[in-house]
């Protein structure tokens, strides 16, 4: 007997229109060849217009249905553009996908204006604009969608030398929560996903570059990577976008989903951790004085843990 469970039969996205953006590579193009194998048409854009017509070939070949529209991310022009296309081809949008992103780490005393605001547009403004086109459509087509915007660890934790990435991505999060409150009446799920896979940022990770270096040669990530760091392909992060669209998600909103390898999580929202009291209200000596006795018992950690390689197991 197979282990595999009986398909669902609300997984099937035939009839459905997604969008997803920065999806001629990588991560992106392994959501845009899930939803595509689940059924639904998918516009696929990239900055680059020979990639983003690549991958489109790369999911019709497969027998998908695709499209390409090669624009930058960030401005409205360009959401609308996306929206319009999805339109134009397939009669309608109903999962809009917002993975394009670039990065331009620098520790903050060397990071330029220029460098902030790059991260912040396509990030955080490309996920704006991108989510508000598509709410607009979604809402005027009267039945419903899904938003899936994609976060970062980086962006929960924040990241050494990532102040414009981890800014955005904490900043998705929280129009996550709040987009999910606007939008339920009409229907519209909208989530992050945070996903953890072997790519180009990933391999710049001292610990993990070795790994994603075998994977390229066929290899496959041991065990342990696969668990206890939640680290494997871009296809194992791809398997949550068609749950997401379906039918079987429909209650399923305002959260942070981690995923990688063989790791499934839930991301807490921020909440208050410790409280204390002072009659009449806090002054500079009463937090000096009691500040280490209360709130500041235990405080929180940051960043994103080093990966633990157990001995022996180095690639």
């Amino acid at each position: 007997m197979s282990d595999e469970p009986t398909p669902h039969p609300s997984l099937d996205l035939a009839g459905k229109v997604a969008v997803v953006t920065g999806s001629g590579r990588g991560l992106g193009l392994a959501y845009a060849t899930a939803l595509a194998a689940a059924g639904a048409a998918v516009v696929v854009n990239d900055l680059d217009a020979e990639v983003a017509e690549r991958a489109a070939r790369t999911i019709t070949d497969a027998g998908g249905r695709a499209v390409a529209e090669a624009v930058a991310v960030g401005g409205s022009e360009a959401a609308d553009r996306l929206v319009a296309r999805a339109v134009s081809e397939f009669g309608r949008l109903d999962v809009m996908v917002t993975n394009a992103g670039i990065l331009r780490d620098r520790v903050l005393w060397k990071m330029t204006d220029e460098d902030f605001d790059a991260v912040i547009g396509t990030h955080l403004r490309g996920t704006f604009t991108c989510a508000r086109a598509a709410a607009v459509r979604m809402r005027e087509q009267g039945d419903g969608g899904t938003l899936v915007m994609v976060g970062s660890p980086a962006g929960q934790r924040g990241n050494f030398g990532q102040t414009n990435y981890a800014a955005a991505k904490a900043g998705i999060a929280a129009m996550v929560r709040t987009w999910s409150m606007e939008l339920a009446r009409a229907g519209i799920t909208v989530n992050a996903i945070v996903p953890v896979a072997a790519t180009a940022m990933t391999e710049t990770i001292p610990a993990f570059a070795p790994y994603v270096e075998r994977l390229r040669q066929g290899q496959p990530l041991p065990d342990f990577l696969r668990k206890t760091e939640g680290f494997g392909t871009p296809e194992d992060c791809a398997a949550l976008l068609p749950f997401l669209a379906s039918d079987a998600a429909r209650d399923v909103t305002g959260q942070c989903i981690g995923i990688g390898g063989d790791r499934l999580t839930l991301w807490s929202h921020p909440q208050e951790s410790a409280v204390a009291y002072a009659d009449g209200g806090w002054t500079p000596q009463a937090l000096a004085a009691g500040w280490h006795g209360s709130v500041g018992r235990e405080p929180q950690s940051v960043g994103i843990p080093a990966p633990r390689i157990p001995e022996g197991q180095q690639a």
